[in-house]
């Protein structure tokens, strides 16, 4: 058996194109476009990436996109009041505060203040608290982007065994959540389960998300499973690359590492997914490019919410 790889590409140039036909039908109906303010502080390389990405592809699918991006040394109040401004402005649908902050400013002070109506990365606790009572709320960019690769890819998730392995605020838990609204049964695991080969292996669905390079080996992985690689890590060890991946692709990759200094792998031995899962998402190429389009959709969906459209 090899593995089906279900592009990334494919289901986020699909988001994409339904979300700028609906900013399209906002606009000519209503009169307005949706618009997001992403908020950055300090010079993070990473950060200024994302951020870039973000406003780019807002512009690119008719949103209004505004980075509003502060130095390194600004103040926790000055963020804090900065967040207000906009929680304050009826034409701000989404806020987004890229992290990491700085490590002067409380980061989940910041995020609690963000209106909840307007909160599109789906991080504060009023919209955890909803998701979890399964009521509309915005959800989590990259759990909401794996739920849509599973179904746009025929995937049947009612009644299946879907394992999710890592437990944080913004991909562990809510990816739970929403599959068990999807009528899976779920089990989360973590680094304090016993057995998790055992746990894993008896999954239909398999869901990684706890940042550790290739950790997710061939005896976590069930005959025919769906398997979903949240996790994006560096491997900069040559030998540590001859572990994950076949020779289709090792040259590949050795040429990154010494072009680079690193190449791309998620939390799963990709060469072992492809000899035992029917689906796999590769790292990179699968979830990572859901985010942005999710994020997209998140702030057609806060517009519409708030503005009772």
């Amino acid at each position: 058996m090899t593995a089906q790889l279900l592009s990334g590409k494919v289901f986020s140039e699909a988001i994409r194109t339904e979300v700028a036909a609906e900013v399209a039908d906002i606009r000519e109906v209503h009169g307005f476009s949706p618009c997001l303010v992403v908020v950055r502080v300090g010079e993070d390389p990473a950060s200024a990436v994302y951020v870039g990405s973000k406003v780019r592809t807002a512009e690119e699918l008719g949103i209004v996109s505004e980075h509003l991006h502060f130095p390194a040394e600004t103040s926790e109040d000055e963020i804090i009041a900065a967040v207000r401004g906009l929680n304050a402005r009826s034409d701000v649908d989404g806020i987004l505060v890229q992290l990491p902050l700085p490590k002067h400013i409380d980061e989940q002070k910041v995020l609690e203040l963000i209106d909840p109506e307007k909160d599109v990365d789906g991080f504060h606790p009023v919209n955890a608290g909803r998701l979890m009572q399964g009521h509309e709320a915005l959800t989590p960019c990259t759990p909401a982007g794996v739920i849509e690769v599973l179904k746009r890819s025929g995937i049947t998730i009612a009644g299946k065994n879907a394992v999710v392995v890592g437990r944080s605020n913004i991909v562990g838990k809510p990816m739970a959540m929403l599959l068990l609204h999807e009528n899976a049964t779920v089990t989360i695991c973590h680094s304090r389960t016993a057995d998790l080969p055992g746990v894993c292996s008896g999954a239909d669905i398999l869901v990684a998300a706890i940042g550790r390079a290739g950790f997710i080996t061939a005896e976590h992985i069930g005959q025919g499973a769906a398997v979903v690689d949240v996790g994006i890590n560096n491997v900069e060890d040559p030998a540590k690359a001859r572990e994950l991946f076949g020779p289709d692709d090792l040259d590949k990759r050795l040429a990154t590492i010494e072009k680079r200094g690193f190449t791309l792998v998620g939390d799963v031995n990709p060469r072992d997914a492809m000899a035992k899962a029917a689906y796999f998402t590769p790292v990179p190429g699968g979830i990572g490019l859901l985010t942005v389009a999710m994020l997209m959709k998140n702030t057609v969906t806060a517009a519409r919410m708030r503005r009772k459209i």
